[in-house]
Order: C-alpha cells, then structure tokens, then sequence
C-alpha cells in the first residue's frame, strides 16, 4: 500500500466517489442508465421544464458534456427537448411518461446505497455536510 497516496484527501474523495458509482452501477443498469443519466433525470424529477443552461448549472456540467447525455436520454424516450415560446435560444427539458414512471422504480436507490455505505443516517448527512463544505472550500481557492 502507498501510504503517501493514502494520506492525500483528494485521493480519498476520489476513491469514495468511484466506490458510489460502482454501488450504484448495477443498480442503475436494471434501470437501463448510467450515472450521469441518473442525475440529470434526478434534477428533472424535481423540475421538469429545466432549461438545458439550468441543467447544467445544477449537475455542474458544461453544454458539451451534457448535450449528448440529453440527446441519449431523448432517444431512449425519457425526455424530450423543446424551444421555449417566449425565448427559441432557450432550450426547455422535459420528461416524458417513462421518463416520469422510471422516478417510482429508482426510489429505493439512495437507501440502498446509503446501507450499503455502513454509515448511520446522522453520519450521512454530517458527511453530506463536510463534503459540501469542502467543495465550496476548493471552489472558491481555485477562482
């Protein structure tokens, strides 16, 4: 084991981040999506009609990252894109009905992810809250 490696935070955060993801990654599969799609249809559940700039702001991705996650999500049918009446430059998302039906069957996701965590729910969200902090943190010394 490297235990210069080990003792650096980012690498922590790194390998907690791709242990989430592999957690999740057969999970989401039974679903027929990859994370990146998850979370954006996430952001959707919660305000479908987002514009594609909103879209990106909240999954902090840019157009070129998330124009082709939206594009594979519309052709699987789970979204539709659309110009805004008052504004064509504004591209609005919506979810369709298996896009909004597929909400129902990832309900248990984060639970099960969160159990398999092994972390008490007062944990989870103490950690939820440092990470947060540290986030913010890192943003704001980069500029």
């Amino acid at each position: 084991m490297n235990d210069a490696l080990h003792r650096q935070v980012c690498f922590s955060l790194y390998s907690a981040s791709r242990a989430a993801t592999a957690v999740y990654r057969p999970l989401l599969e039974e679903l027929g999506l990859t994370y990146p799609q998850y979370l954006v249809l996430m952001v959707l559940w919660e305000q479908d009609g987002s514009s594609v700039r909103d879209l990106g702001r909240a999954l902090e991705l840019d157009s070129g990252t998330l124009s082709p996650l939206l594009k594979r999500l519309e052709s699987a049918g789970l979204l539709r894109r659309t110009r805004s009446a008052a504004d064509e430059r504004r591209v609005e998302v919506h979810l369709t009905e298996d896009g909004r039906a597929l909400q129902e069957k990832a309900l248990p996701l984060p639970q099960r992810v969160a159990e398999a965590a092994g972390l008490e729910p007062q944990e989870l969200h103490t950690l939820q809250e440092t990470l947060a902090k540290v986030t913010r943190a890192l943003r704001s010394a980069a500029g």
